[in-house]
């Protein structure tokens, strides 16, 4: 790295290592272990900026030279930002993660797109699995861990930034599964939906190909050792974080993580415009036995589960649900009540166009108002922003209303 980048960054991650040292560093994570365990002190709220990113902090901001330094120094910048401009609930962490050098050979075919003309632009989908012929071409990745630059990610990493920021070796952390997505990649979005009533066969031997495929990669890892602990600041389902108490398991070994001491996730967004019982046979019915190994489980995203919540529940170890903004809200706070986190994805549409504080306040307020009569662990999660129509301070105005109603809930 150029002395350059490596001052730049090292720079940097001294002000991330003052930040984590902060007293509200380690309460937020008391916070969210209570929030986790359905004990919570109040509603929690995270901002994840994701497509507005590259309007907060386009790459013209970034001062480091070489591509790896640029990405560790976007990294840092971001904790940076987060922390000074969101009255939000995340937690910044004084550490660097190294990912462990895991590859996968694919699933055979992979599926196309074709692409926007607009810069970032809605693609469509280009189907390569058009045929039983076609079926058979599909593979179960073969999974491999390349252990020597696994070795080599780490001696770098401890050697920029061993007296700064603790450095961690982590494998597989994040495991969400997405059937549907996967299908509709191959097959196209419209032709599921046609699948649905006139090759529901097809369909359904092709879930069930996913389905022994996934399972091989979860037996692939443990053989591999390549599971690691996620109760802590990982990204858990479609939004929230994962800090607990309750897992690992009492008797888990630290040198050997399980799936029973570790979050998982499904989602099938896709069926949105689909009723309850296609979710359920298409979907539920498979995401359910590749769940069922986890200890504490998350299920949805964008699509509307409240009318489908009698399917979802039935999840095994299900801890948190999606509630997305087309979900309803009252039925939602009913069906949930204490006994499960109420993951809310309020609109990130309020982000555009006349930024109405008084339309996010009063929409806001509706919900938690909601949540709070029924005793609901709710959490506010704003996501899928994909522009803030270039006024960063939008985000910041945001968090700022939630936490206002947040705090005027718990007076």
């Amino acid at each position: 790295m150029h002395a350059k980048d490596r001052t730049i960054i090292r720079g940097l991650a001294a002000e991330v290592a003052e930040i984590a040292a902060l007293p509200v560093q380690e309460e937020r994570r008391r916070l969210w272990k209570a929030h986790n365990s359905l004990k919570p002190e109040r509603p929690m709220v995270l901002l994840f900026p994701e497509g507005g990113w590259v309007e907060i902090m386009p790459d013209s901001k970034l001062r480091c030279e070489e591509p790896e330094a640029r990405a560790i120094e976007g990294d840092l910048r971001r904790r940076i930002y987060c922390h000074e401009h969101f009255a939000d609930d995340t937690v910044i962490e004084g550490g660097w993660t190294v990912r462990k050098a895991i590859s996968s050979t694919g699933w055979g075919l992979e599926g196309g797109r074709h692409a926007s003309t607009a810069e970032r632009g809605a693609w469509s989908f280009e189907p390569v699995l058009n045929t039983r012929a076609d079926l058979e071409r599909l593979e179960i990745p073969r999974i491999s861990h390349d252990e020597k630059e696994t070795a080599r990610r780490v001696e770098a990493a401890q050697e920029l930034f061993g007296d700064l920021l603790s450095v961690t070796v982590k494998g597989v952390a994040h495991i969400s599964y997405h059937l549907m997505n996967q299908y509709t990649g191959l097959r196209g979005l419209e032709q599921m939906m046609i699948d649905m009533f006139e090759e529901p066969d097809f369909l359904h031997e092709t879930m069930q190909f996913l389905v022994r495929g996934h399972q091989e990669i979860l037996r692939r890892y443990i053989e591999l050792n390549l599971l690691s602990l996620n109760n802590d600041g990982t990204y858990q389902s479609t939004g929230g974080v994962g800090y607990t108490d309750e897992i690992p398991l009492p008797d888990y070994d630290p040198d050997q993580i399980r799936p029973e001491d570790m979050w998982a996730s499904a989602e099938s967004q896709e069926l949105a415009q689909v009723g309850p019982l296609q979710h359920e046979e298409f979907a539920l019915r498979y995401e359910r036995e590749l769940l069922e190994p986890f200890a504490l489980t998350g299920y949805g995203c964008c699509e509307p589960l409240t009318d489908r919540l009698g399917f979802v529940l039935s999840v095994p170890g299900i801890r948190r649900l999606s509630i997305s903004p087309w979900a309803d809200v009252r039925v939602a706070a009913e069906e949930l009540g204490p006994n499960y986190i109420f993951s809310w994805k309020p609109k990130p549409m309020h982000l555009v166009g006349s930024f109405d504080e008084a339309e996010i306040r009063f929409y806001l307020r509706e919900t938690l108002e909601a949540a709070q009569a029924n005793d609901c662990v709710i959490e506010m999660i704003l996501k899928d922003t994909h522009t803030c129509e270039h006024q960063p301070q939008r985000f910041d105005r945001w968090s700022q209303i939630a936490r206002e109603e947040v705090d005027r809930i718990m007076a």
